[in-house]
């Protein structure tokens, strides 16, 4: 909110440049909010992809929980007024491979009811395989 005021100030005294540089900032403070949001949908659809992987079977509750995360995923990055994506697929991949090592632990608590600690999921997992897994269903229409 402090941003907006100040944006107001300067644009209020014609002062161009420091307005630009407050919109930036407003744009980038825009971005990382959207990339946390990503990042913890992310978390709930890499979840629910090891414990399919691990379990080696799914179920209707993990399905849609993970129908849930891709449409929140699509959803946050998607720009509604201008058009176009807040995070590209190389962005969008980059946050996937950020939301892994939580997802890991979540799943460990998950997992067969909680029987392996993260580091034995990691081993069981191959997470280049699981993150393409994932940008697929992002990807896809």
């Amino acid at each position: 909110m402090e941003e907006l005021l100040e944006l107001k100030e300067k644009l209020l005294k014609g002062d161009l440049q420091g307005s630009l540089l407050i919109v930036e900032e407003l744009e980038e403070m825009s971005k990382d909010d959207k990339i946390s949001n990503i990042i913890s949908y992310a978390v709930v659809l890499l979840i629910h992809l090891i414990k399919q992987t691990v379990e080696k079977r799914t179920t209707h509750s993990w399905d849609v929980s993970i129908r849930n995360a891709v449409r929140q995923i699509k959803r946050k990055n998607k720009r509604r007024k201008a058009g176009g994506y807040y995070l590209s697929s190389e962005e969008l991949k980059l946050a996937l491979i950020e939301a892994y090592p939580e997802a890991i632990d979540g799943a460990s608590l998950e997992v067969e009811k909680g029987r392996y600690q993260p580091q034995q999921l990691e081993k069981m997992i191959d997470q280049e395989t699981l993150i393409n897994q994932g940008m697929s269903l992002i990807l896809s229409d």
